[in-house]
């Protein structure tokens, strides 16, 4: 019994201790930014395994979520509220796309890459539409430098 209670003790310092290393990040909606209207601030975002990101509702009318496709395999979906913060831990390696769902069609998406972007080209594949189109073309130009 005494050594499970040590390998429990041990077990759960480790834990403690990868989870203290977990960087966190901020990433703003917001109406305007330094690249022009309706935007995600920063727009992309290099993460670690584990890594925490905040998105901030700093103006209305905005939610972050998942999209389709744009997501490694065994990765969670996610969709936030309206006006309301959205806190996602970022646990598998990959690139995932994030958009607002009422500003999609004006560009409003970010690329958040944790670790290596094992499913880069099958998030690259993603039929995009309107404005997002063209705002995920920087994005993974600028993910590859």
């Amino acid at each position: 019994m005494k050594m499970f209670v040590a390998a429990l003790a041990v077990g759960s310092a480790l834990a403690l201790a990868s989870s203290a290393h977990a960087a966190e990040h901020q990433v703003k909606m917001l109406n305007k930014g330094d690249k022009g209207a309706m935007v995600f601030q920063p727009a992309l975002v290099r993460a670690a395994p584990g890594d925490v990101i905040h998105f901030l509702p700093s103006d209305k009318s905005h939610n972050a979520e998942t999209i389709k496709g744009m997501l490694p395999d065994g990765a969670t979906e996610f969709k936030g509220k309206m006006n309301e913060e959205v806190t996602v831990t970022f646990d598998k390696e990959g690139a995932y796309g994030v958009k607002c769902a009422p500003h999609y069609g004006m560009g409003m998406v970010a690329l958040i890459v944790v670790g290596q972007p094992v499913n880069l080209d099958a998030a690259k594949g993603v039929k995009q539409t309107g404005k997002a189109k063209s705002v995920f073309a920087e994005l993974f130009e600028e993910a590859a430098r």
